[in-house]
């Protein structure tokens, strides 16, 4: 006769599986090289493929003032034209074998992502390789991409939700870098020269601080060995020091402002407050709570009463954004131009009772399973497990992170939330933006 396993037993193993199956200490390999690169590299012979994911220690923070976009311009053009390849040699190798890299500037970074086979491992590190060590800036590249930034940043100026996002940044950041928008203005990409470009990337680009994951059909061992091979060799005695982050001076009152787009049917509503840092104890209560205030379902507490109750919304949420340095906590609406008033009176309505007496039991207990759910699904692919290894790398979290966070999930209460959300969301010390077609 068959033995029966008790239900809680059952579930008891179940969890067990799930938090083994995830992303630890035993199944990953962190391997620092004498350069400074890190690899991070985790197998999967389930599948044929794998994905490389990471980001080198060179961004936005690097701009001057008056040549902003400077970062994002520079690791625009590396994958435009090497000491070995053009342009098109370069991008008709990569579709050859199937295989995609691409590089983008950040605030902090430069990073990069790519999929090949996992037997094109080799080509696709060494395209990485020749991409990131040997650019040559192309003189007919550089204007084709001057031209496609300067036409991205005119077709900003009409966006409603990038406009209130950008003047936003800019208040709620300001005198401090976070302020300034990573791809520039027109006049600071038109001041840019390609003899910019190049000094920028010798000056800022080198091994040291980078970190380069590996994951799909591939034993982890060999996986460092080829970044060794590929990446292993290069160095910069120049390249400088992250930057340091000034602190941030929190404004003390209501700061509001309206920017007129003509010709605009929708207006964006932007409510904002300085947000804790990732690594924050903050961050997590912070991230719990906001699934409940506008981000769980559909769109949580401002979602129901904004846009579902009154009508007058066509989206209303809000957002946790946390990184290196002090983040956003942001509740976002688009609505009529005539409805902003009512609309930001409601939304500040839901912020004062947030602030002002805790979420209730069921709110946070579907806001944890929500989390502790979706944590195994979002790593069903070799793409969601690079990005999830890189975020944990980028921000010092632990191997362990991903197998006991569901237990620091669930200690969380209502209590904590609340006082979470008393230290940031303060009614009166807010930045308000609005973005469209107004009266």
């Amino acid at each position: 006769m068959a033995t029966r396993i008790p239900t809680h037993s059952r579930n008891t193993n179940k969890v067990s599986s799930v938090i083994s199956a995830l992303p630890g200490p035993e199944n990953i390999t962190r391997q620092t090289l004498k350069n400074g690169i890190t690899v991070i590299a985790r197998p999967n012979f389930n599948s044929p493929s794998v994905m490389i994911s990471g980001y080198l220690q060179a961004g936005s923070l690097s701009d001057p003032d008056e040549k902003l976009g400077l970062a994002g311009f520079t690791a625009a053009c590396l994958m435009r034209g090497t000491q070995r390849r053009n342009f098109q040699q370069i991008h008709e190798a990569l579709e050859s074998m199937g295989a995609r890299l691409g590089i983008g500037g950040g605030t902090h970074t430069t990073s990069f992502h790519g999929q090949a086979l996992a037997e094109d491992l080799d080509l696709l590190l060494d395209s990485l390789s020749e991409a990131l060590t040997q650019p040559i800036f192309p003189e007919e590249q550089v204007e084709r991409l001057r031209t496609q930034f300067l036409t991205g940043l005119a077709m900003r100026a009409h966006d409603t939700g990038e406009m209130a996002s950008l003047i936003c940044n800019r208040l709620l950041y300001a005198d401090h870098p976070y302020g300034r928008p990573t791809d520039g203005y027109t006049e600071t990409i038109q001041a840019i020269t390609r003899q910019d470009l190049i000094d920028f990337h010798a000056r800022t680009y080198g091994p040291r601080g980078m970190t380069i994951v590996v994951v799909g059909g591939i034993d982890p061992a060999a996986a460092v060995v080829k970044v060794s091979a590929a990446l292993g060799e290069w160095r910069n005695f120049e390249q400088p020091l992250p930057v340091e982050l000034p602190e941030l001076a929190a404004s003390d009152q209501t700061v509001r402002q309206s920017h007129h787009i003509p010709g605009k049917s929708q207006a964006d509503l932007l409510v904002a407050w300085v947000g804790p840092k990732r690594r924050s104890a903050d961050y997590l209560p912070a991230a719990l709570g906001n699934n409940v205030l506008g981000e769980f379902g559909m769109m949580g507490r401002i979602g129901e009463v904004v846009r579902v109750q009154a009508g007058l919304a066509y989206y209303a949420q809000s957002a946790l954004s946390a990184g290196v340095g002090p983040g956003s906590w942001s509740i976002g609406a688009g609505v009529e131009p005539a409805n902003i008033e009512q609309a930001l009176e409601l939304i500040m309505k839901e912020a004062r009772r947030f602030v002002s007496e805790p979420v209730s039991r069921q709110e946070l207990v579907d806001s944890q399973d929500h989390f502790v759910g979706s944590l195994p699904l979002s790593m069903e692919t070799n793409i969601g497990v690079a990005s999830a290894l890189t975020m944990l790398e980028r921000y010092q979290l632990g191997l362990d992170y991903f197998q006991t966070i569901a237990k620091h999930v669930r200690s969380v209460t209502p209590e904590q939330v609340l006082e979470t959300a008393q230290r940031y969301l303060d009614p009166e010390r807010t930045v308000i933006i609005a973005a469209g077609t107004l009266a």
